[in-house]
C-alpha cells in the first residue's frame, strides 16, 4: 500500500529526469555543431527511454484509475527494451561514442532508467496474468527498428551502433549480432512475463 502512495511521484520524477537528460544532450550536440536530430532521436537507446518515459507519465497520471491491461502490456515492453539497452551498452558499447557524451546523461539513459523501469515492474506488477504469446508482441518494435537501421544505414552510410555496421565484419557479422540480440530479447521477454506473473497480486 505504501508503494501506491509514492508511485506517481516516483514515475513523474524519473520521467522528468530522463526528458531533461535527452534534451540536455541534444542541446549540447547542437551547440557543438554535431547534432543530426534524426540520427540522435532514432538511437534505440533514446527511443526506448522515450517509450519508458511516456509510460511513466501515463502511469503517474492514471494511478487512481482502474488498471488497464493494455497499459500493463505496454509497460512490459518498456521493461524489455530498457533491459536490453542496459545490457547491450554494458557488454558491447561501453566506451563507444553513442551521442551521450555527457556523463550524467549517459548514466541516466543507460544505467539508471533500466533499473527504474525494472523496479517499477516489480513493485507495481500487471493486474492480469500475462501469457508468453503476449510477450512475443514486444519483439515487434526491436525487429522493426533493426530493419529500419539497416535500410537507413545503407542509404546514409551512418549506423547507430558499430555492430550493425557491415563495414565492421560484413553482413554476416551484422546478421549474427542481430539474431543474437533478438534471441536474448526473446529470453528477456519470457523473464519479464514470468516476473510480472509471480509478482501479480493474488486473485
Amino acid at each position: 500500500m505504501a508503494w501506491r502512495t509514492v508511485v506517481p511521484l516516483y514515475r513523474l520524477g524519473f520521467a522528468l529526469v530522463t526528458l531533461a537528460a535527452i534534451v540536455t544532450q541534444m542541446v549540447s550536440l547542437a551547440q557543438a555543431g554535431t547534432l543530426d536530430a534524426v540520427h540522435y532521436l532514432t538511437f534505440f537507446t533514446i527511443d526506448s527511454n522515450l517509450i519508458a518515459t511516456v509510460l511513466l507519465l501515463v502511469g503517474a497520471a492514471l494511478w487512481r484509475s482502474p488498471r488497464s491491461a493494455t497499459l500493463d502490456l505496454l509497460r512490459g515492453g518498456a521493461v524489455v527494451y530498457m533491459s536490453i539497452t542496459g545490457v547491450v551498452f554494458a557488454v558491447l558499447l561501453s566506451g563507444t561514442n553513442v551521442d551521450t557524451a555527457i556523463p550524467w546523461v549517459n548514466s541516466v539513459v543507460h544505467e539508471v532508467m533500466p533499473m527504474v523501469i525494472v523496479a517499477d515492474w516489480l513493485l507495481d506488477p500487471p493486474e492480469k496474468r500475462l501469457t508468453f504469446k503476449q510477450g512475443l508482441l514486444w519483439l515487434s518494435y526491436p525487429a522493426a527498428w533493426i530493419v529500419y537501421e539497416l535500410i537507413r544505414g545503407s542509404i546514409t552510410g551512418r549506423y547507430h551502433y558499430p555492430f550493425l555496421n557491415p563495414a565492421n565484419g560484413g553482413y554476416g557479422s551484422v546478421a549474427f549480432y542481430s539474431v543474437a540480440i533478438l534471441v536474448f530479447m526473446l529470453i528477456v521477454c519470457a523473464v519479464v512475463v514470468w516476473l510480472g506473473n509471480i509478482r501479480r497480486p493474488a486473485a
